[in-house]
């Protein structure tokens, strides 16, 4: 019985070096996971629609600078990304958002800084 659990264990060691070996070999890192909060497939014209709509009224706002807000959409999620001045402005962005027809879901990924 000592001698079955050792062939288990010598033969588990070679399978995992070899898998490992493998991998490194390639140079190849594992594709990375699509979080779901991310949007996945195909823009259809009606994505692009309203995002365009939504970029637009953004664009025009005068009290405060949303010229650097990445603007993605898929099946009705306006997702926002990119770089705001202030709270106030990440706030104002996401209330321009949800005015546009059509809008769904906004999903905020606004981040703060200069």
């Amino acid at each position: 019985m000592g001698i079955l659990k050792g062939i288990i264990l010598a033969v588990m060691v070679l399978t995992s070096t070899v898998l490992i070996g493998c991998e490194t070999m390639t140079g190849k890192p594992p594709p990375p996971e699509t979080p779901l909060s991310q949007p996945t497939g195909v823009e259809t014209p009606q994505d692009a629609a309203l995002g365009k709509a939504v970029k637009e009224r953004l664009l025009a706002e005068k009290a405060v600078n949303l010229s650097r807000v990445i603007v993605e959409t898929r099946k009705g999620t306006v997702y926002l990304s990119g770089l705001v001045p202030s709270l106030d402005a990440r706030e104002r962005a996401l209330k321009i958002a949800w005015q546009v027809t059509g809008v769904q879901v906004v999903e905020n990924h606004l981040q703060i800084g200069e």
